[in-house]
């Protein structure tokens, strides 16, 4: 396994940086429709107002510009990839992103988990080398985290929309999932990834379409067959019905989802002849039945807080998804997760690697294909940090005696993670 030796500071930070701005270049230089105009030594993007300067170029102490509110593309904190977010979308938009179903229970629970788990800090261990790296059915990842099927939203926050998403996942070592209904569409996001990527199938209609589809991903050369499971029904997501927010999709038909089965998914993977994943699993009960049907990855998930209201967290039902699969599927988890310590915790709990969506969203809104890269950069240093600080060196070391119930902080809600951009928040407000 690879090992990671700490680098000092300034070292990471800078190459984070030269990182940022190589990515950022080249896509001014592929004359993207995000109107970035690239030079070697600063670049300036001018619908977000992002900016990279050069090397020797004298930047303003970190306080005076956080307090002018700086949108500096020169990301230093996934903090300030999501205050970026915030300024660079639509209202509408944004409140797309970081809203729930009914009365949003469900997205501050999954929060609530995380947070009310505390990490126990072993000391006096050498962690001079740690390793993050792990694999998704068979395919090696730098870090425990890839990108979560996210749909429509993509084309609508970046023009590149789904291609820049899986270039970003790629250049930080990870993979995506990609949903049904992205653009450009599924195979340019193939066409676009360096190694096969794993598609996420919705039901929109009858089983002629749906061999049709399965036909074009295989000859897509996607690796795997991701069937959501919890969308039955689609949710009452009161913030998009207030705002007049219209979702890619809206027009399909949702009675062919509505109708989908066990015997469906069996025949599916029979169908296909490719590893299955099953996504939006939240008992142990369904657990059981997803590895007797042949799942390969159990996928625990309540789409973000996004579909079923007064929902369990996804991290509190991760040991129970855990204990039914019994080793004989892999397990994986996404909803609420937010920092490198989250994964972490995840990963104590069983979860093999985790999915982002959100941080994801504020990543492609902040900076396109360079901003993905830098988000999954920075998470890959909380995890790494976090590990070392808990006295961690692989992932493998990683159990439920690592962590311990602890009281609540603050109070849940999708952006409690990031207390810097609320303060910012309040701020502008006052």
């Amino acid at each position: 396994m690879k090992q990671h030796k700490v680098p000092q500071p300034a070292a990471q930070e800078n190459a984070g940086r030269r990182s940022f701005l190589r990515n950022l270049t080249a896509l001014g230089a592929a004359g993207g429709a995000a109107a970035i105009a690239a030079n070697a030594e600063a670049a300036v993007a001018m619908e977000g107002g992002l900016r990279v300067a050069q090397a020797d170029e004298p930047k303003p102490k970190a306080e005076t510009a956080r307090a002018a509110g700086a949108n500096n593309g020169d990301f230093n904190t996934l903090q300030e990839i999501v205050l970026a977010a915030k300024r660079n979308l639509k209202p509408d938009l944004w409140i797309h992103l970081t809203g729930g179903s009914d009365s949003e229970t469900t997205i501050r629970r999954n929060r609530m988990a995380f947070e009310s788990l505390a990490l126990r800090q072993r000391v006096l261990v050498n962690v001079e080398s740690v390793d993050i790296s792990t694999t998704l059915l068979g395919q090696k990842l730098e870090l425990p985290v890839f990108i979560s099927p996210v749909g429509g939203y993509t084309g609508q926050a970046h023009p590149q929309g789904i291609v820049a998403v899986v270039r970003g996942a790629e250049a930080a070592g990870t993979t995506a999932v990609c949903a049904s209904n992205v653009r450009p569409g599924f195979a340019a996001a193939a066409k676009a990834a360096k190694h096969p990527l794993i598609y996420q199938l919705y039901i929109t209609s009858d089983r002629k379409w749906v061999t049709e589809r399965l036909d074009r991903v295989k000859a897509a050369g996607y690796r795997a067959l991701c069937v959501t499971v919890d969308r039955n029904y689609y949710s009452r997501r009161e913030r998009d019905l207030i705002s007049g927010f219209v979702r890619g999709g809206a027009g399909d038909d949702q009675s062919h989802q509505a109708r989908l089965s066990w015997d469906d998914v069996v025949w599916m993977k029979e169908y296909i002849k490719l590893p299955l994943i099953l996504k939006g699993i939240a008992t142990a009960e369904d657990a059981e039945l997803a590895v007797e049907r042949g799942a390969n990855v159990v996928w625990i998930s309540n789409h973000g807080g996004r579909q079923l209201d007064q929902g369990e967290g996804t991290l509190d039902v991760l040991p129970e998804v855990v204990k039914a699969v019994r080793g004989r599927a892999e397990v994986v988890l996404d909803g609420g997760v937010l920092r490198g310590s989250d994964v972490v915790k995840a990963l104590c709990l069983g979860a093999r690697a985790v999915g982002i969506g959100k941080l994801m969203g504020y990543a492609l809104a902040a900076g396109g294909e360079p901003g993905v890269q830098r988000m999954l950069e920075l998470m890959a240093t909380e995890i790494r940090s976090t590990m070392g600080l808990m006295g961690v060196t692989s992932l493998k070391e990683l159990n439920p005696s690592r962590v311990k119930r602890a009281s609540l902080v603050t109070f849940p809600s999708v952006t409690s993670a990031f207390p810097w951009f609320e303060e910012q928040q309040r701020m502008m407000k006052g």
